[in-house]
């Protein structure tokens, strides 16, 4: 199986899928936490609620290119700290 890593669906969670989506066959459940939730400057679609991250709006990290996106921005983090 090509690119692995990068993709895994569990159709058997309760929450399958837990944002509304076009095409289920792409969802990526890879990222079910969203690594990037604690960065104030993500790059995905959120709205602070009452000073709690609403992601609900997001889909970056079940996306086609999720996992490249991710790991970027984790990799210029890690690069910006080193500084």
């Amino acid at each position: 199986m090509k690119n692995c890593y990068k993709f895994f669906q569990n159709k058997e969670c309760e929450y399958f899928p837990c944002h509304k989506v076009k095409n289920l066959d792409n969802f990526n459940c890879l990222f079910c936490f969203c690594p990037l939730y604690f960065l104030n400057e993500c790059g995905g679609n959120f709205e602070m609620t009452n000073g709690i991250k609403n992601c609900t709006n997001c889909l970056i990290p079940h996306s086609d290119n999720g996992y490249e996106y991710i790991i970027q921005k984790i990799s210029k983090k890690i690069s910006e700290t080193k500084k």
